[in-house]
This record gives structure tokens, C-alpha cells and sequence, in this order.
């Protein structure tokens, strides 16, 4: 079954001509069709186009030839529907490919679906998608986390071997931990984010999913680097990740912040990253504590900055150039009210109303201004942490994948899911979330927090855990 084998396996058996394309994707498109209907992870499937483009695909060499992509559905695939989940652009179709996607297309790779996310990836289980919740396939009772719960599910039943997802607060590396997959957020600036449907543009930075490190890495190398049309991409040249991941790991000073054991964090998130950690010990590496003082302001700030920014970027959906507009108005301030309140949701308001509020005349200073002081102080803390250190570690998530309907009642509990992710985003460093553990049958994510620009050194931590922990042999749903 070429659906179970990693993008690594499937590259060679491509390249030596024993597999076609065409073939891959069959296998995956059959994957999808055992599972599809468990856990609803796709917006938009494209196994169909895909399977077209596979027969006429050129270019053995290529990184990616013939791998199938799952991609979130707030990245623009041109002449595809981009949704972000919402009503407001249920049925806006790209007008040009993202970077990234542009990126992977030329690598060889084959788009074979949009998936799933809370609508316009704001939340953190999916449960805020216009359209459907997806579901964990650990069990179907339970979030898979998010906001990019399909990409992470996808993954996870591997009806794609790799995805894209969009990390604004912690919305890669959530839902890796629930789903039981690794999920990476690379540096601020890394990935070029031009065609990415903009939340809070200071904060998102597009990243990856895989089941194997090395996956991981191939995909963020194709899709890394500066682009003219990201004034936010930085012109740093891109490592060979695929070929660092596993050069030996000298052995590294890992820090533990204490602060984020002060948090309330489940039992058995506790206890497994405390194996976690007796395990790296055993390999050699030396564990320190580190202090991030300003970390207890984190999800304070974010939900002042990001809301902030996002209700500037969501302005531009009013019903004039595109996307949904209301049928029955009496002049234009009525019909600008009654497309917005038709077309988002409630939590897209929230965050709507919070940010106008946070931006409004009189508050500036007061709310957005202070929350981004407190940012700079937040990152201080990582730098100075990181002149003991070579990478910090800490548990993804303060709980397991929790039950629908659990925390849509309380926003504030919703959002402090994110308590432990968050503060990465803030300091615009790279941090990658991998399976450590499975309690009462569902996954726990660790996560590793790099140097700005490292992905290296936390890649290399994760490759190495993999060869020990081999958490890729356990799928769902098989």
C-alpha cells in the first residue's frame, strides 16, 4: 500500500520508475475514500485534477515529483475555491497560486485537496469551520485541534503524506499534537506568505505536516525563501534540511521554562513530558531550567495584537469586490453591515469587535501599543534563555485533544489552549511539535522552540526522537 510508505520512500520508488505518479495518488485517493467520511479533514478534494496532472507530470529529478499535498484552505491555489471556512467566501475561486504553492508545484508535487480549518484560522479545534467540524481520528468524539484541524487530519490518516497549515498562535503545532503527527513553524519571515488570506499578518507564517521528520524537511526546503512579493520574507538562504536532519546531534543544553509549569497543565501531559525530558537525559543531553518572566503576559498581548490586525485585514470583505454580499439592503452602510453579519461567524466577530475596540481612538495607546511593548519583552526572554541554551523544550498543549462543545461555551478557555504556543508566535522564533507520547489511546505533543532562524537544531532533536520513539508506526483508523 503506497499510502502507508513516507515522502522519502515514495521519492525513491518514483525517481527509480517502479511507482507512477499517477499511481501514488490512486493509493492516497482510496486512503481518502476509507476515511474521508470519519473525519471530514477537506473543504475542496482535488484527487480527481491531481490524478489528471499525474499522467502528464515531467521531471523525475525533481524534489517533490509525484508527492501528494494537502493544503489549508487559506492558501490560494489558482483556479480553486479558497473558502477560509467562511460563508463570507464560500465561493471565491483563486485568481493565482500562493508562493508556497507556486514553490511546491514547480518541485513536482500534486495538490489533492483543500482542507478544513475554524474560519479564517481563528480558533483552536475546528469547531468554528461555516461548514463542518472535523474530526480526531484517535477518536471521533474529539477536536483534532487547530485552526488547521484538516491539514493535521489529513496527515494523521495519511490520505496525504505531507500538508501545508498557517501558524498564527500555535495553528500548526496544536493540531500536530492532537492528531499525533509533527507539525513545524518556521521562523517569522522564513516562508514567503504572499497568497496566504491574512489573520494577523505580524504573527502568521505558513508551515508543514508530515508523519516523518525528513518529510518535513524536504517540503519546508522547497517552500522556504525569500519572494518579491512578501516585503515580510527575509533574504536568508535556505539550509538543506533534508540532508541536516541527520547529521549526528552534539549533544545540546535543553531548557525547561518553569514559568509554563506554573500553568495548569493535564496530568498526563505532565507526566509524559516528564518521560520525555528522563529520555533525552539518557541521550546525553544536558537539561536546565530557563526563566521567560513576561511569558504570563503572552496570551494577554496576542489577543490584543492579533485581533488588532485582524480587524484591519477582514475590512477588505464588505461586500463590493468579492465574496458573499447581502441580497436585500437599503443603502451602502446597510448592505456592509448585513454582508459581514450573514457572512462570519461568531468568533470571527469577536475577534473583529475586540480588535476595532483595541484600535479605536483614545485606546491605541492603551491597548495595542503596550501589548506590542510587551512582545519585545517576551522575545528578550527567549534571547536571554538562549544564551544557556541551544533549544527549549515544553509539553504543545496544556490538555489532551478535549470533546466537542467542551470549551465553545467559554472563549477564554478555548483561547488558553494556545497558553503554551502562543508566546513563540510573539517572538517570531521557529518551533516544531512531535509526538512523545500516547495516554489513554490519545497523542501528546512536545514542543521544541529554536534559535531565530535554527529549524536545524529542532529538526535534528525531532529525527532523532523519531528513530527512538517511532511514533509514525501508529495510524488511526487502520
Amino acid at each position: 500500500m503506497l499510502w502507508k510508505k513516507s515522502l522519502t520512500e515514495l521519492r525513491e520508488l518514483l525517481k527509480k520508475g517502479e511507482v507512477s505518479p499517477k499511481e501514488v495518488i490512486e493509493s492516497f485517493y482510496d486512503r481518502f475514500n476509507q476515511t474521508e467520511d470519519k473525519v471530514r479533514a477537506y473543504i475542496t478534494p482535488l484527487y480527481e485534477k491531481a490524478l489528471r496532472e499525474a499522467v502528464s507530470l515531467k521531471g523525475k529529478e525533481k524534489p517533490l515529483y509525484g508527492i501528494p499535498v494537502a493544503v489549508k484552505d487559506n492558501i490560494l491555489v489558482e483556479g480553486e475555491r479558497t473558502t477560509c471556512a467562511s460563508k463570507i467566501l464560500e465561493n471565491f475561486v483563486a485568481p493565482y497560486d500562493a508562493t508556497v504553492i507556486k514553490r511546491l508545484k514547480e518541485a513536482g508535487a500534486l495538490i489533492v485537496g483543500k482542507t478544513n480549518l475554524d474560519e479564517f484560522a481563528m480558533g483552536s479545534s475546528t469547531e468554528y469551520s461555516a461548514f463542518f467540524p472535523t474530526r480526531n481520528p484517535w477518536d471521533t468524539e474529539r477536536v483534532p485541534g487547530g485552526s488547521s484541524g484538516g491539514s493535521a487530519v489529513a496527515v494523521s490518516v495519511l490520505s496525504a503524506p505531507v500538508s501545508l497549515g498557517s501558524d498564527t498562535g500555535g495553528s500548526i503545532r496544536q493540531p500536530a499534537s492532537f492528531c499525533g503527527v509533527i507539525g513545524i513553524k518556521p521562523t517569522y519571515g522564513r516562508v514567503s506568505r504572499y497568497g496566504l488570506v491574512a489573520f494577523a499578518s505580524s504573527l502568521d507564517q505558513i508551515g508543514v505536516f508530515g508523519r516523518r521528520t525528513e518529510d518535513v524537511a524536504i517540503t519546508l526546503e522547497v517552500i522556504s525563501g525569500w519572494d518579491e512579493m512578501d516585503s515580510t520574507s527575509a533574504r536568508k538562504p535556505v539550509p538543506r534540511w533534508s540532508e541536516e536532519v541527520k547529521k549526528e546531534v552534539k549533544k545540546l543544553k535543553v531548557g525547561i521554562p518553569k514559568e509554563f509549569f506554573e500553568f495548569e497543565l493535564q496530568r498526563e501531559v505532565k507526566e509524559a513530558f516528564e518521560d520525555f525530558i528522563k529520555e533525552l537525559e539518557k541521550e546525553g543531553f544536558e537539561i536546565l531550567e530557563v526563566s521567560l518572566p513576561h511569558v504570563k503576559y503572552a496570551i494577554p498581548a496576542y489577543y490584543i495584537v492579533a485581533p488588532s490586525e485582524a480587524s484591519s485585514n477582514l475590512a477588505r470583505y464588505d461586500g463590493v469586490r468579492y465574496g458573499h454580499r447581502a441580497k436585500e439592503y437599503g443603502d451602502i452602510i446597510e448592505m456592509y453591515s448585513k454582508t459581514r453579519d450573514e457572512g462570519f461567524g461568531p468568533e470571527v466577530k469577536r475577534r473583529i469587535m475586540l480588535g476595532t475596540f483595541a484600535l479605536s481612538a483614545g485606546y491605541y495607546d492603551a491597548y495595542y501599543l503596550k501589548a506590542q511593548k510587551v512582545r519585545r519583552l517576551i522575545y528578550e526572554d527567549f534571547m536571554k534563555a538562549f544564551e544557556k541554551v541551544d533549544v527549549i523544550a515544553s509539553p504543545t498543549t496544556p490538555t489532551l485533544p478535549f470533546k466537542f462543545g467542551e470549551r465553545t461555551k467559554n472563549p477564554i478557555e478555548m483561547y488558553l489552549s494556545d497558553i503554551l504556543t502562543v508566546p513563540v508566535n510573539l517572538a517570531g522564533l521557529p518551533a516544531l511539535s512531535m509526538p512523545i507520547a500516547w495516554k489513554n489511546n490519545l497523542p501528546v505533543g512536545g514542543q521544541l522552540i529554536g534559535r531565530p532562524w535554527d529549524e536545524t537544531t529542532i529538526l535534528r532533536v525531532s529525527y532523532l526522537w523519531e528513530q527512538k520513539f517511532k511514533h509514525y508506526e501508529k495510524i488511526p483508523l487502520s
